[in-house]
């Protein structure tokens, strides 16, 4: 990632981190493990200390801290942020003979990891605030900074929206989640890092709207069913929740992702932020 690239300005990307961006981040971090290398490096990561069910408090601080330096940091912060990365994923690797065979550092993995974030993003600025239009081929450009943080290198991103949407689309076609993998990400949907068991009419809940966020390819592929019915009261939901959104005081729009680059910058996350990066192949993240 260069310097231009680090310093890259991104206001539409951080008007659409809103509080409806949090309530798909679980759907996302499905999304990311459908990839076999991304599920297996996240359902085995080695990397002490930095797995959701270690310490699932760091996990959701580094989630929302990563997309809040993404929107939000400046070029030093972003820098700053990738250093820190690149040391957790310098442990994320498989042992030789180990199939699938991953790694946190190949860029095409790290691509795949950025594409979800940034179709989340997209997602929730259209939800809250309306098509984007004409907007819209800006609003991918600033995108690349999603993989930046990661090590992608920019050449990787496509070229354009269109270009986006054929990877986007080839990606969710090849989604294939194993049964390990799927029971790791149902016990992550199903709040199971916590360590208070959680009332079971908010478990199903969170199973319904995690689903209806997924697309239905990876629907299909974490065994989810899902009806037209359903199809048509998570429709009504978003809306009344992306109006919600709109109704919130400017000062409160953008959380959690301000109040936590307000908080990095203050010294008071004590570097949580900069320890890993959020459901990438260093550790699944949670902000659902």
């Amino acid at each position: 990632m260069s310097r231009d690239l680090d310093g890259l300005a991104t206001p539409l990307l951080a008007r659409a981190a809103t509080p409806y961006l949090a309530l798909n981040g679980t759907a996302n971090v499905v999304m990311q493990l459908s990839r076999p290398e991304v599920g297996v490096g996240v359902r085995d990561s080695r990397v002490e200390g930095a797995r959701l069910f270690d310490d699932p408090v760091r996990r959701q601080r580094t989630t929302i801290g990563y997309l809040a330096v993404a929107v939000h940091g400046t070029a030093d912060e972003r820098a700053a942020y990738r250093r820190r990365v690149n040391r957790s994923h310098a442990e994320v690797r498989s042992r030789p003979g180990e199939r699938p065979a991953y790694s946190a550092f190949d860029p095409l993995l790290q691509r795949w990891v950025a594409a979800c974030l940034y179709r989340g993003l997209e997602e929730a600025s259209e939800a809250v605030h309306g098509p984007l239009g004409t907007d819209l081929g800006a609003f991918y450009a600033e995108g690349v900074v999603l993989g930046g943080l990661l090590q992608m290198p920019a050449e990787l991103w496509p070229d354009d929206r269109g270009s986006f949407e054929d990877y986007w689309r080839s990606g969710l076609a090849a989604a294939s989640i194993d049964a390990a993998t799927r029971a790791y990400l149902m016990r992550v949907i199903r709040l199971e890092y916590l360590p208070r068991r959680v009332p079971r009419l908010v478990v199903d809940r969170r199973v319904w709207l995690t689903t209806g966020f997924l697309p239905p390819e990876v629907r299909e592929e974490m065994h989810l069913a899902w009806s037209s019915r359903d199809e048509q009261r998570f429709a009504r939901w978003t809306r009344r929740a992306a109006a919600a959104v709109r109704r919130l005081p400017e000062r409160h729009r953008g959380r959690p992702f301000s109040s936590s680059i307000a908080r990095q910058r203050a010294g008071g996350a004590d570097d949580l932020w900069l320890s890993a990066a959020p459901g990438t192949i260093g550790g699944a993240g949670d902000v659902g």
